[in-house]
């Protein structure tokens, strides 16, 4: 499956490059009318980072994104910044369909196996950011990926098994937003590893080829970002293409 996916400064979306603030693109187009338009050309589920939030959960967009969710049919999901329960239960009450936790699970493990139970395995996608070193081992990023943890991926994924863990978004810092390719080799090999995850792959898609790759790795979903804003192929040639497989 394609996921579209936006993120929001002040109401505006925006593209971070490799994460980082200063690094910033912002395009003029309104955020509801573009999730319209992905929704007319099939999408299923729209992924949404409230960077404000991110920054300082004080700043986060809800007026907004209870608009959006109020005004769109598609499975909504929605990350940036989520510390506590009542972050996600704000969200939940927006209309989100699922939160999206990333730092969180490597700070603060014991607190969200328990969202685990409290809100269910469906309602969380855990968004682990990697960085690969020169051994492969797939370090995690934490703090906005200033922070390089000695938790890996693999790690991540088998505590949170056993608490019914079914989504996660796995991002190769080194790729998003850089428009490079996708690391088609990382995706193989952990959708091999844990067959009974539903993966979502983000970062680094720059052409419908790098879907046909992605398509054949295994992982459950392609979320795009940069290349459906800078119209390097439509939502819908996406989905075609993702297909035909």
């Amino acid at each position: 499956m394609i996921i579209p996916a936006l993120d929001l400064i002040n109401g505006n979306v925006v593209r971070l490059y490799q994460g980082s603030y200063l690094k910033k693109f912002n395009y003029n187009v309104n955020p509801l009318l573009y999730i319209k338009n992905y929704i007319e050309q099939g999408a299923k589920v729209i992924h949404i980072v409230d960077l404000d939030g991110t920054k300082n959960y004080r700043k986060r967009q809800i007026k907004l994104l209870n608009n959006l969710c109020k005004n769109i049919n598609i499975i909504t999901q929605i990350g940036g910044g989520i510390r506590t329960k009542n972050d996600i239960e704000i969200l939940l009450n927006a209309g989100a369909d699922r939160i999206v936790i990333g730092s969180m699970a490597v700070k603060k493990s014991t607190e969200v196996k328990e969202w685990f139970v409290n809100f269910g395995p469906e309602k969380i996608v855990l968004a682990i950011d990697i960085k690969i070193d020169n051994n492969n081992f797939k370090k995690v990023a934490i703090n906005g990926w200033q922070q390089i943890s000695n938790i890996t991926l693999e790690d991540i994924i088998e505590q949170f098994q056993s608490f019914g863990l079914k989504h996660v978004l796995c991002t190769d810092i080194d790729r998003d937003g850089t428009l490079i390719g996708p690391n088609i080799k990382l995706y193989k090999e952990i959708t091999k590893k844990f067959p009974d995850i539903l993966f979502q792959s983000s970062g680094g898609i720059s052409s419908l080829k790098d879907i046909m790759l992605l398509r054949d790795s295994g992982v459950q979903s392609a979320i795009i970002g940069r290349a459906l804003l800078e119209d390097r192929f439509t939502f819908l040639e996406a989905k075609e293409c993702w297909q035909k497989g």
